[in-house]
């Protein structure tokens, strides 16, 4: 002991530095506190947790959620170094459960352990996608339709797919209010309600990257919030009056489609297995879609003649064997009619 050493003005132990020593400092400092009450919000109906004034959606079961809010009440002083929590968790009621937490830590370089219990309310309020949708809120329809025809069954369910990929991807990426809330069949094509603009103009976009045509918008104003004007909009998509696969005739030839440009038609001429180039108003009429081809036997391949036995009649018919298509007897080929005339398409 020497003149210079430092002693605890409490208890008058040697410390290593002037001030409390370590004990006497845990003493008079608590190195946590503990809320004693937590509540949590969730929406009834999807399940989003209401964090301040935000919501977030989330898979996770109250048991699962409990654990992590009975941690978040717990605040260790700032001299706490490597603090561990344990949890229990127990439900007294349907809107209430008690966690018991034991703590440890160590507080100045000495070991520490203690307890608390939170009480967990668990409250139920509806979100505002939930609130939006239960009360027919929408921003926008997108009306899709085609030029000169019915949609096909295909146009339909790739049409109804594209919609619900971009709704799942602007979810996963927190746009909660960019949801589709109807999505209807009708006679003349596909009718989305969506609850925002944008998703309705990327909906719009993917529809026609996937299948061609155009779209336009036709807004109405509704009302005005906070001295902003409210719009809705329709987003009217017009699909092309031909599609892929088509098959067409235009100057005795028939043409599978490939591409739709603007006026012109990138095809495939089945004669020849040559692709070209052709303006829509030269086309005649429409075979078919190969979608709906039929499978048909081959009866017999003979140097540049086959036979095929037509599905419907039962009798062989025979064709000029195609550039592009090698083929042998007993093999099967996909045709559509167009009159009495078998069309080779695949």
């Amino acid at each position: 002991m020497s003149i210079q050493d430092c002693f605890c003005p409490k208890c008058g132990k040697l410390t290593k530095d002037e001030g409390l020593c370590n004990n006497c400092r845990i003493d008079k400092t608590p190195w946590f506190t503990c809320d004693r009450r937590i509540k949590s919000t969730h929406c009834p109906s999807c399940g989003a947790i209401k964090q301040v004034n935000t919501w977030s959606d989330t898979n996770l079961e109250r048991t699962k959620l409990a654990p992590d809010l009975a941690k978040a009440a717990v605040h260790f002083h700032p001299m706490v170094r490597k603090p561990a929590i344990t949890v229990s968790v127990e439900d007294n009621t349907l809107n209430r459960s008690t966690a018991t937490m034991a703590l440890k830590g160590l507080f100045y370089d000495t070991s520490v352990e203690g307890t608390c219990k939170v009480e967990i309310v668990w409250n139920k309020e509806q979100c505002d996608r939930c609130n939006r949708i239960s009360g027919s809120y929408y921003e926008g329809i997108v009306q899709v339709r085609a030029e000169g025809r019915l949609l096909s069954t295909f146009e339909l369910q790739m049409s109804a797919a594209i919609a619900q990929q971009v709704e799942d991807t602007l979810q996963a990426g927190g746009e909660r209010l960019s949801f589709i809330s109807d999505m209807n069949e009708s006679r003349e094509g596909l009718d989305i309600t969506v609850g925002s603009q944008h998703i309705g103009t990327l909906i719009s976009q993917g529809i026609i990257a996937q299948q061609g045509g155009r779209f336009t918008t036709h807004p109405k104003l509704v009302g005005e919030k906070n001295g902003r004007q409210l719009y809705r909009i329709t987003y009217s998509v017009r699909l092309p009056r031909f599609q892929k696969q088509d098959i067409v005739v235009s100057k005795g030839h028939y043409l599978e489609v490939t591409r739709v440009e603007s006026n012109h038609l990138k095809v495939l001429d089945l004669t020849e297995g040559t692709p070209r180039s052709v303006r829509e108003e030269d086309i005649v009429h429409l075979i078919g879609n190969i979608r709906n081809a039929v499978s048909a036997l081959v009866a017999f391949a003979d140097g540049k003649t086959i036979g095929i036995l037509d599905p419907e009649t039962c009798q062989t018919k025979e064709y000029r064997r195609l550039k592009w298509h090698d083929v042998k007897a007993g093999q099967q080929v996909l045709v559509l009619r167009d009159g009495d005339q078998l069309i080779i398409v695949g």
